[in-house]
């Protein structure tokens, strides 16, 4: 366990983002985890059968467990509707990875941005110097709410990524990231 502030729970204006739980696989799977389109430019496979979601919850505690973050589900404050997940996945103590995903029904409203301005504001707390994310360059919608959180982008990976649920083989990805004193 890590001596950093453990925080399992944020809330926004309009979001609340929080630990997700074995309860929460069947909402995830349908919301979104087993949703082709909304998994299309993603760097994990569509979800086949809830036991896929479940398989990524189990991953999830294990995450927590060792780190002071990980995945969180992203829910609207009024009424507690699941709309996607995010999170800070960390590589070293000082850096970390994050991303975002929302339910179809739940594009267009700014709650990636929101989402993902919440883990800009926690990730210094946790020590993180260098936050970044990777984006399949044809997610147009993805690379504006980077930017609008203060990502720079700052290139282009040849070969670098797979999209499970595209073309098989290695594809390009676009490189932002966000730099903390």
């Amino acid at each position: 366990m890590t001596a950093r502030p453990r925080r399992e729970r944020i809330e926004t204006a309009r979001l609340v983002l929080r630990k997700p739980g074995a309860a929460d696989a069947e909402a995830m799977f349908s919301r979104y985890a087993g949703d082709p389109e909304v998994t299309r430019l993603l760097s994990w496979p569509t979800h086949r059968s809830v036991d896929d979601t479940r398989a990524f919850l189990a991953l999830s505690d294990e995450e927590w467990r060792r780190e002071a973050a990980g995945p969180y589900l992203i829910e609207s404050r009024e009424g507690g509707r699941l709309l996607g997940s995010t999170g800070l996945s960390f590589e070293t103590p000082s850096r970390a990875v994050t991303g975002y995903v929302l339910a179809r029904d739940a594009w267009g409203f700014g709650y990636a941005t929101e989402a993902l301005a919440g883990m800009v504001a926690l990730a210094p707390e946790l020590g993180v110097r260098r936050l970044y994310a990777l984006c399949h360059p044809a997610h147009a919608a993805s690379t504006r709410v980077l930017e609008k959180c203060g990502f720079a982008r700052e290139g282009l990976l040849r070969r670098h990524s797979e999209f499970p649920n595209l073309q098989p083989g290695p594809s390009d990805v676009l490189i932002y990231a966000r730099v903390f004193d």
